[in-house]
């Protein structure tokens, strides 16, 4: 494994505890005489930090690892920032899910220590571009690790629009909307629409309608290559992309999504085990001791 000289640090910014998690990670990683870079708005809660300071969409150019303290939605927003760099992403649980945030808190300077001494495995995981057209004139761009949204942003409001795979026509919906995840996204909202759980390693993307007016409407998986293409129809509803970035859409716009180019290396412990995390996560039950 490929040994981390530049450390970055990135963290929630309204927990204390997260500051203390910092601080110890800055101290770990100075007795291993590593460079640390530490996000901006971090730095201004640690007056006394001595480490390089950088701001989140520049900290992956210095960085060829990012550790992340945080839930599992620090992580995605830091995603969106780092995907384009080349560097690995390294997640500290301070929130309450934590699929792809691994490691407790309690155990940050055994565990971060042995992915420093090489003892963890990556995964490459993939994200969303997408863009809204007007008029053939592009409006809004944005991107997401788990999943794009489409929805009224009002409750008990359908919306309506058209599916598109490439050129092909799909079908034509009423409905509170339409998830469009990721393989990372399948464990979020996606499931809690009704989609599959996809293991990380495929390269796969699955729509999810919301509430559809049919009861034949059922999620569709398909390949990650695919360009997914929606229309609006006469109505004005919002995408959301990870639950943190939003747009507003108008009547007959067009909203593209597809796979990005650049996809995020996320580090995770020897140990670690997708269905273990499901088991853990989601309460699956264990066989019953004979």
């Amino acid at each position: 494994m490929p040994a981390f000289n530049n450390i970055g640090l990135i963290g929630r910014l309204e927990s204390e505890h997260v500051i203390d998690t910092v601080e110890e990670l800055i101290a770990l990683l100075q007795s291993r005489h590593l460079e640390v870079w530490l996000e901006d708005d971090i730095a201004r809660l640690i007056p006394d930090h001595r480490v390089h300071v950088a701001q989140r969409n520049t900290i992956g150019e210095s960085c060829d690892l990012v550790i992340v303290v945080g839930g599992d939605g620090s992580l995605l927003g830091a995603a969106r920032a780092l995907a384009e760099h080349d560097c690995a992403v390294l997640g500290i649980n301070r929130g309450r899910l934590g699929f792809l945030t691994d490691i407790s808190p309690e155990d940050v300077s055994q565990k971060v220590g042995e992915v420093l001494d090489g003892k963890y495995k990556a995964e490459s995981r993939f994200l969303l571009d997408v863009e809204v057209k007007r008029e053939e004139e592009v409006i809004a761009r944005a991107e997401a690790l788990n999943d794009v949204v489409i929805n009224s942003g009002r409750s008990a409001r359908m919306i309506d629009f058209d599916l598109y795979m490439g050129d092909d026509y799909v079908y034509s919906q009423d409905s509170d909307g339409l998830i469009v995840s990721t393989p990372t996204g399948s464990t979020a909202y996606a499931l809690s629409g009704g989609g599959p759980i996809m293991h990380p390693d495929l390269d796969a993307i699955v729509l999810v309608p919301m509430f559809p007016h049919t009861l034949s409407a059922r999620p569709i998986v398909v390949s990650g290559d695919t360009e997914i293409k929606v229309v609006i129809g006469d109505c004005h509803p919002y995408i959301s992309c990870d639950g943190q970035v939003h747009i507003t859409t108008a009547p007959g716009d067009t909203v593209a999504i597809s796979k990005k180019p650049h996809q995020l290396e996320l580090i995770h412990l020897l140990n670690h085990d997708f269905y273990a995390a499901c088991r853990d996560k989601l309460g699956w039950s264990n066989r019953l001791a004979e």
